[in-house]
């Protein structure tokens, strides 16, 4: 057991933080996991999504196969959306996972195997090994399997040192690494919901922890977006990140080099989440107790029938479920034909006015707007 201590303590030592989920075998591995000194800073979750509906309800659909490489896989991304969420700080993540079918009270017909997989940024790993059937009881295969996803959460962590398996000549294990799509063409694909462009020029898959979102088409990104997030940040008392979707309701899907071409805007300056949400109720669902700072003209057309079919029930259906999302409204004036237009000028429907709030005029006041300035450009 000494190599499994001594792996375990440089996987605690490594900066990653992980999410780990099996289901039919693994659970030894936790145990050593947890048995070393500084799992707390390793370990966020451990998931057994043993039945068959909390299988469905953790990866979100029914596996083909329970045991097989695409449900270790699905489980792995699963398991590294957790890991994001649950990260409270800048550490890399990783999501594993373990679906396994080994010995039990009763003879099975089929293989003995299982496939543990792990998942990060760049790509995935996937370990397929078939038991030399009738070698093992079911205590030594559990320990096999359970040294598997040990090994495979020390190379997801960068560790060079090779954990034993102690193969026999029946074993078979195969490993194939496969590296994700550019993240940017996987929400363009519509694979992903949003990606997160940070001012280093990254991408990544995940949706920034804020306060408030700002969202915007930017043609172009200028000092009044600016301005505008720093107040409402004042009034948050948190961050404010610009929000680009890449679908819009009366237009075309902007294309990879369109998207590109606005983000350089943000370069060095300004944390950009790009979405496929082009209408608000889909913000909430990807935002949930988040608040929208928009402008007056984008409030007029919120609460207007005409932008829901022309439907007046839609509209308050929609403005409903954004409620229920916990989200709300943050609203900036704007100068519409020589008159400041606020909050105070929007048809807030009644019962709804809880869920908007004025920007003062003396915190936030920008007699600019991207179309004067392509105009003018």
């Amino acid at each position: 057991m000494t190599d499994i201590k001594d792996i375990v303590g440089k996987i605690h030592g490594s900066p990653q933080q992980a999410v780990v989920a099996v289901a039919g075998a693994g659970s030894q591995a936790v145990a050593w996991l947890f048995d070393v000194a500084g799992a707390s800073r390793t370990m966020l979750e451990v998931v057994v999504p043993y039945g068959r509906l909390s299988m469905i309800d953790f990866v979100g659909h029914e596996p083909a196969q329970f045991v097989s490489e695409d449900a270790a896989r699905s489980m792995a991304e699963a398991a590294y959306k957790r890991a994001v969420r649950l990260n409270e700080g800048d550490s890399p993540v990783v999501g594993l996972a373990c679906t396994a079918t080994i010995a039990t009270d009763r003879v099975k017909r089929g293989e003995h195997r299982c496939h543990v997989a792990t998942w990060d940024d760049s790509g995935s790993t996937s370990y397929n090994l078939r038991l030399n059937k009738g070698l093992r009881d079911r205590a030594g295969e559990e320990e096999l399997v359970s040294r598997l996803v040990v090994s495979a959460l020390a190379q997801a962590c960068g560790i060079e040192d090779k954990l034993q398996l102690d193969l026999s000549d029946g074993d078979q294990l195969l490993v194939q690494y496969l590296a994700h799509p550019n993240p940017l063409m996987r929400l363009l694909s519509g694979e992903a919901g949003a990606v997160t462009a940070h001012p280093d020029g990254r991408l990544t898959l995940e949706a920034p922890s804020c306060a408030g979102l700002l969202p915007g088409s930017f043609r172009p990104f200028h000092y009044g977006h600016e301005q505008l997030a720093r107040a409402a940040e004042q009034i948050l008392g948190g961050e404010v990140v610009f929000e680009l979707s890449v679908l819009n309701v009366d237009k075309p899907p902007l294309e990879e080099t369109e998207v590109r071409q606005r983000l350089t805007q943000f370069a060095g300056k300004a944390t950009v989440v790009l979405t496929r949400a082009e209408t608000f109720r889909k913000k909430a669902d990807l935002f949930p107790g988040c608040t929208f700072v928009i402008g007056w003209d984008t409030a007029v057309r919120l609460v207007a029938p005409r932008y829901y079919g022309g439907e007046e029930s839609a509209m308050l259906t929609a403005l409903a479920e954004i409620w229920a999302a916990g989200c709300r409204f943050l609203v900036a004036g704007r100068e519409e034909d020589g008159i400041f237009r606020t909050l105070a000028d929007v048809p807030v429907p009644a019962g709804f006015h809880t869920i908007f709030q004025d920007i003062p005029e003396a915190l936030f006041r920008a007699d600019v707007s991207s179309t004067a300035l392509r105009s003018s450009g």
